[in-house]
């Protein structure tokens, strides 16, 4: 099973890393649903809007990323932000220099992070969350 933060289906959606082939790949073979946290679609259109804004996409760009998400959160699993991932969250905004949502994102994956057995494996593309990522523990896979 793998954990994916909002980066990796960012580039999935929009081909934009050198990297994206890679994971589109990854995430076409996964062999169970994957996951990600509650907040993942929003994030995933707060990076399509800002490119609109910015002139890189145009309306019917976006509207079929859009398309592409939806089908995307149809099949994905959702980790909620209850109050275990909420109070991972704050340990981990005070012991890694680490934006909200990226705590939010990490602290998800955390959550689902069995006591036992193998890590799961953290998908992403933000260097700075790999690396608290990795200090926690987990496999990545994508970034530095």
């Amino acid at each position: 099973m793998r954990f994916w933060d909002s980066s990796a289906i960012v580039s999935v959606l929009l081909e934009e890393a050198p990297e994206a082939d890679e994971l589109r790949r990854l995430l076409l073979e996964e062999e169970s649903r994957p996951v990600v946290a509650a907040t993942t679609e929003i994030e995933c259109v707060s990076a399509i809007a800002r490119r609109e804004r910015e002139g890189r996409l145009d309306p019917a760009e976006v509207e079929a990323l859009l398309v592409q998400l939806d089908l995307l959160a149809s099949v994905w699993a959702e980790v909620p932000i209850g109050p275990a991932v909420r109070r991972l969250a704050r340990r981990l905004l005070r012991v890694h220099p680490l934006r909200a949502a990226d705590a939010l994102q990490l602290a998800s994956c955390l959550a689902l992070t069995p006591d036992a057995g193998p890590p799961l494996a953290f998908v992403s593309l933000d260097d700075l969350l790999n690396l608290a990522a990795r200090r926690e523990g987990l496999v990545v896979v994508g970034g530095r």
